[in-house]
């Protein structure tokens, strides 16, 4: 699944070509996670101002403040945009066809979508992004706030793990990159979010940032067919620490990696670098 890198690596290879883009025409192809709620052929004629990102949700915003297309890449999915692009296949659902390229859904699993709001605070747009936590790549005062970090962990008895993947404290922070923060923090990923010192608590808000920030310089992780809408694959993957690593040696202490499951996901840790 594309996590928040890939979603932030995709908008970047495409959001300064199309911005200020005219919607020439879209098509909707078979039916996805959810239906677009309005009628495609009225997407024509609009204007892409830009594009933006919320957790893993790629907000296009359209002319005027005349209502944003929020998009999903579900399981699979995957966008590219392109001066010319060849007949959509059978696994290509959405097209927006505009005046400097074609922007194009490909989800072979059919888990991903196309919504269109009127406005952020539509009721449509809030039931999708209404309870996603904090941004981790956010800078800016009131972003990734390490107070309002601290406090929520304290509130949580899950499993530091468990609660990282959630989304509702910090979005984006998905299987591979929660394995790779806590590696880096020094945290088992068993411990009770509770039970972490605020040190330990601001070590992982920074190894959170540093880890995403890593993943995006490096292109996201492809381990199946994740490329962005430039067609380029990730090689974040090829330098983790210890996702995907069991049974090898510890990129610092030698000590055999470790895989467990936790909520149906694989988990991997270094039993002597991470501390219980």
């Amino acid at each position: 699944m594309p996590e928040l890198p890939e979603v932030e690596v995709t908008r970047l290879s495409f959001a300064a070509r199309i911005a200020g883009a005219r919607v020439l025409e879209a098509r909707l192809g078979k039916p996805l996670r959810w239906p677009l709620g309005y009628p495609v052929a009225a997407l024509a004629g609009r204007t892409v101002r830009g594009v933006r990102r919320r957790g893993k949700y790629l907000l296009l915003d359209l002319d005027l403040d005349q209502g944003l297309l929020l998009l999903h890449l579900g399981m699979s999915g995957s966008l590219n945009f392109a001066p010319a692009l060849p007949p959509p296949g059978a696994h290509d659902h959405f097209d927006l066809l505009t005046s400097q390229g074609t922007l194009r859904l490909h989800d072979p699993r059919r888990f991903g979508a196309v919504v269109y709001a009127s406005a952020e605070d539509d009721p449509v747009a809030q039931k999708l992004l209404g309870r996603l936590g904090m941004e981790p790549l956010d800078a800016s005062a009131g972003g990734f706030d390490l107070a309002a970090f601290q406090a929520g962990l304290k509130r949580r008895q899950a499993a530091i793990k468990q609660v990282l993947l959630a989304g509702d404290l910090v979005v984006g922070v998905g299987n591979i990159y929660a394995s790779e923060a806590l590696f880096l923090a020094g945290i088992r990923p068993t411990v009770r979010a509770a039970k972490l010192s605020r040190p330990r608590a601001a070590r992982l808000h920074t190894a959170i940032r540093e880890v995403l920030a890593r993943a995006v310089a490096k292109g996201g992780s492809t381990l199946r067919d994740f490329s962005s809408a430039s067609g380029e694959a990730g090689y974040f993957q090829l330098e983790a620490m210890v996702y995907g690593r069991e049974g090898q040696p510890c990129r610092v202490c030698g000590t055999p990696i470790k895989a467990l499951r936790q909520g149906q996901r694989s988990t991997f840790f270094c039993p002597l670098c991470q501390k219980p």
